[in-house]
């Protein structure tokens, strides 16, 4: 054998260290999956794609997020469930879905409980959240870190709607969660769930003959192509639930908690704010695309409601319904 130099000796360590260096580098960046069902051009989207930078940014990449739109990783029901498989780390969804795991936290969409988004925004930011968030967390292991307004919820139709009354019959879809029949059924609609990235469909081929949804979406999936109505009965204001699983949540530093929480609560309200600044804008604009935009008496439809389904009724505690009231 050659004798080796000393110089070469170190240029053969370098070459080795090379690729356990990359390793790692590479090792050290976790890669989180976060999935939502909204489309890349709602700010659901657009807003978790800047937080995920915006983390990767503050933790010197330290994370890698890419986020699946559209129902890419599946249904709502699926996200959720994912968040205990593994199949997704970080989700947005809304407290209905929650509720399934931890039934008290689905108060939020109980009809009318908020007098309007500032009343909701005002909630997320109160005891009464936190409490329901820990509700949440301790049964499942998952963290909420934020809460953004998803849109106030109105119904689109095949046929002019005035009154609670002229719903009745009428065929509406409604997402899977029992806060969401409350109104329908209280006005004598026969509500029908159907998942949410089935809807234009059904709609179209008359299996039903409205939906409720925010302005917002109705725009985003369309639905105003194939309805001729917009009943603004402003039944729940909506909200969505950023979450990261459990498995994520318990391994994340102090630091790294603080920054997750941080980012996405920031997300949250340039959410927010875009979907207000929308929502103004949406109801001449529907006008303009042909449809007929209805004011109605919420009134009505909310003293409805509260004959047909109390709180209590709806599995939900009086005391939570109670103290969100409460709130200024």
């Amino acid at each position: 054998m050659f004798p080796i130099t000393r110089r070469a000796a170190i240029g053969l360590a370098l070459v080795l260290a090379a690729p356990l260096a990359a390793a790692t580098d590479a090792s050290a960046q976790t890669k989180l999956k976060w999935a939502h069902v909204y489309e890349t051009s709602e700010p659901f989207h657009t807003q978790s794609v800047w937080a995920a930078q915006e983390i990767a940014k503050r933790t010197n990449n330290r994370y890698q997020i890419d986020v699946f739109p559209a129902s890419q990783l599946g249904k709502e029901a699926d996200i959720n469930q994912g968040l205990s498989l593994g199949t997704v780390d970080m989700i947005i969804s809304g407290s209905s879905f929650a509720a399934r795991a931890y039934p008290p936290i689905g108060v939020t969409y109980y009809p009318y409980i908020f007098r309007d988004p500032q009343h909701l925004l005002t909630f997320s930011k109160s005891d009464v959240f936190e409490n329901l968030a820990k509700g949440y967390e301790e049964k499942t292991g998952h963290h909420i870190v934020s809460l953004s307004y998803y849109g106030t919820r109105h119904t689109s139709s095949n046929k002019p709607v005035k009154t609670c009354a002229d719903m009745k019959g009428l065929k509406i879809r409604v997402p899977d969660a029992p806060a969401y029949l409350a109104m329908p059924r209280a006005c004598g609609a026969n509500p029908t769930p159907i998942a949410f990235a089935e809807v234009y469909l059904a709609l179209q081929n008359g299996t039903v003959d409205a939906q409720e949804n925010p302005l917002t979406t109705i725009e985003a999936k369309k639905f105003f192509e194939v309805q001729k109505h917009i009943v603004l009965t402003g039944h729940i204001v909506d909200s969505l639930n950023t979450i990261v699983s459990k498995s994520v949540w318990s391994k994340l530093s102090p630091e790294d908690k603080k920054i997750f929480t941080e980012v996405t609560q920031e997300a949250a309200s340039r959410t927010t704010q875009e979907i207000q600044v929308k929502e103004k804008e949406l109801v001449e604009g529907f006008r303009q695309r042909g449809l007929t935009v209805t004011e109605v008496n919420t009134a009505e439809f909310r003293d409805a409601v509260l004959k047909a389904v109390t709180p209590e009724s709806a599995g939900y505690r009086k005391a939570d319904w109670d103290a969100i009231q409460a709130l200024k």
